[in-house]
């Protein structure tokens, strides 16, 4: 059975596994991040000697990923942008090397072995400090022209162009939940969690209460126009808040509302939530391998 070698790029750590066609985790592990390229390379070269019947390495990584194997855009480690570190891992490993942005590769995932098996047209939405994702096309993931696509955070949802405030990422991400409750209750940002937010609703706060109200409102209107403009067989969704069990009946309702207040519209976006959360990326990483070689 073929085996390949996995690698998530992280902010904090870098994480990794051995994992077979079948989407089977075999091993895995984790290393602090380093702060320099070469520290990076060395890392992954070590695995690579340290697993070599491997088929070869699946690389997830922040940033706009382009198939030649510069990353451009900006993350948490800027030393990884500009130079081509696909090409330098191949040299140094001998192995073929596939590389792409971490949210596809979460997407690509869900449609490996998850929510999305066995569809064709999908949106994956990941949400956290901002709203970002991932666009399938035909079982492939849609980069678009400028490696943008699935960045849907800077989805407009108003007509007043002056405030930037109003992307989707600034007004419907867990941050901005956080940062709303922050603001009515006048206390520090960090004081606060996404996760206390929910608990003091369901104690029956009301300040919460109107905030998750307005937040779930805002993800639907978003889900609304993705719906339209992409039209998948289903929108997943991501992040730490998709753990909520009544996430998907929240949005439904809120989804229900504005599809009763629009006659034009007739089809309600398919939503559901992904199964993979902290192993997509390896995953991922390694379905878009395997598609990438399959010739």
């Amino acid at each position: 059975m073929e085996k390949y070698l996995a690698v998530d790029i992280g902010g904090t750590f870098i994480k990794y596994g051995l994992v077979n066609e079948n989407a089977e985790i075999l091993e895995d592990g984790k290393v602090k991040t380093p702060s320099k390229l070469e520290d990076l390379l060395t890392i992954i070269e070590d695995l690579s000697l340290a697993h070599p019947d491997v088929n070869g390495i699946a690389i997830s990584a922040p940033g706009a990923v382009s198939d030649e194997g510069v990353i451009y855009g900006s993350s948490a480690l800027p030393f990884i942008h500009g130079p081509n570190i696909k090409n330098m891992l191949k040299e140094r490993s001998g192995m073929p090397v596939f590389m792409e942005n971490d949210a596809n590769c979460a997407g690509y995932a869900e449609v490996w072995n998850g929510a999305a098996k066995g569809k064709k047209d999908v949106l994956v939405m990941v949400i956290g400090t901002g709203i970002g994702g991932a666009v399938i096309k035909d079982g492939r993931v849609h980069k678009g022209a400028n490696l943008h696509g699935g960045e849907f955070g800077y989805m407009l949802l108003t007509s007043d162009i002056q405030n930037s405030n109003d992307v989707w990422s600034r007004v419907a991400s867990t941050k901005a939940l956080v940062r709303k409750v922050a603001q009515m209750k006048q206390v520090d940002v960090e004081s606060i969690t996404g996760e206390q937010i929910f608990q003091m609703a369901e104690a029956g706060d009301e300040d919460c209460k109107q905030a998750l109200d307005a937040f779930y409102h805002l993800l639907a209107v978003g889900i609304y126009n993705l719906q339209y403009i992409y039209d998948p067989e289903v929108i997943l969704i991501g992040g730490g808040i998709s753990a909520r069990e009544d996430l998907v009946d929240k949005i439904n309702e809120k989804l229900d509302s504005i599809l009763k207040a629009i006659d034009l519209a007739k089809i309600k976006p398919n939503i559901d939530t992904c199964k993979f959360r902290q192993n997509a990326n390896l995953l991922g990483a390694v379905y878009g391998f395997m598609k990438e070689y399959e010739k």
